[in-house]
């Protein structure tokens, strides 16, 4: 579709993610090929409504994974088709379900983690240790992470935004050697008239040179290439998130415990960790990325009650 064509450009020139790119793109497509494949100009909220009500009850998806539809609509009208949108803007928005978010102690981790070895355990404990999402584990590149400060920069985490959070000191010997190996790698690729990585869209296209320089070298390079639909060229990519959480996913079996969680927990659990050591709400905020405190207040209704002062009548 010519369309989903011009909306995967201007996502592209405005630096969207990859991963936001061919979600939004998905969405639209669903919805223009549930209504009839009208073209979306001639289409209104009642057409979105019905949309939306089929995803919820036909398909019965989350309420998250609804706003994320709707949003994705939002954006073909008001940044494609440049459409007054105040009739989408009073759209009632599905209201999402709260929920708890799982949380591992100390113990419980330390259990997980030793049923995983080598560069998959590394990237576990980097995940537990500063707080990350595995999206942005995976996407750190050697430039990235400041020995000298003890921190990690991650670019264009969620909601396309910047920040800084700390470097674990214990893994600092660990990702030294990491980082070495994979410089030595990306020699042997030189040689061979490989070693190019990707790069983002714009910085592509004004320095095309960088991607063959270590520094933007992913740290957790993938053992093999993939190809480039544009150029052809053979690239080294990160590890792969799905590679990631089959590791998790099997160490938690192995371990025989009875929760259920997923990588996602372990950023979950640094923060509740942090919150009963005694460290302020908005320094987690900052540290995790938030946008407002309010996500991060979740993690309060999960600490320990002892770390809350709060004794059960019937230990009493």
């Amino acid at each position: 579709m010519k369309l989903l064509t011009q909306v995967k450009q201007v996502m592209i020139q405005r630096n969207y993610s990859p991963r936001t790119i061919t979600s939004y793109s998905s969405w639209m497509k669903r919805f223009i090929i549930y209504s009839g494949t009208i073209h979306p100009e001639k289409l209104g909220i009642s057409h979105i409504r019905n949309f939306l009500t089929y995803l919820a009850v036909d398909r019965k998806v989350a309420p998250s994974t609804q706003n994320q539809a709707l949003q994705s609509i939002l954006f073909l009208y008001k940044e494609i088709l440049e459409e007054d949108i105040g009739w989408i803007e009073d759209f009632k928005r599905p209201r999402r379900s709260k929920h708890l978010p799982v949380i591992f102690s100390k113990n419980e981790i330390g259990s997980i983690l030793i049923h995983t070895n080598g560069v998959n355990r590394l990237i576990l404990k980097l995940i537990y240790g500063a707080g990350l999402r595995l999206s942005e584990c995976l996407r750190l590149r050697v430039k990235d992470i400041d020995f000298d400060r003890k921190q990690l920069i991650i670019y264009n985490g969620k909601g396309n935004k910047d920040r800084v959070t700390l470097l674990p000191e214990a893994l600092v010997p660990q990702l030294r050697i990491q980082i070495k190996t994979t410089l030595e790698t990306h020699q042997d690729d030189l040689k061979n008239k490989l070693g190019e990585t990707i790069l983002p869209y714009a910085l592509k296209r004004k320095y095309p040179n960088v991607a063959f320089r270590p520094e933007w070298q992913y740290v957790f390079i993938s053992k093999g290439f993939i190809k480039d639909s544009e150029t052809g060229n053979q690239r080294r990519y990160h590890i792969h998130n799905s590679t990631i959480q089959k590791v998790f996913r099997n160490a938690v079996n192995k371990s025989s415990m009875r929760k259920s969680g997923s990588v996602h927990s372990l950023r979950h659990s640094f923060a509740t960790h942090l919150l009963e050591s005694g460290y302020d709400i908005r320094t987690i905020q900052e540290l995790l990325g938030h946008k407002s405190v309010q996500t991060t207040m979740i993690y309060t209704h999960v600490m320990q009650k002892g770390a809350l002062g709060v004794i059960s009548p019937l230990d009493d």
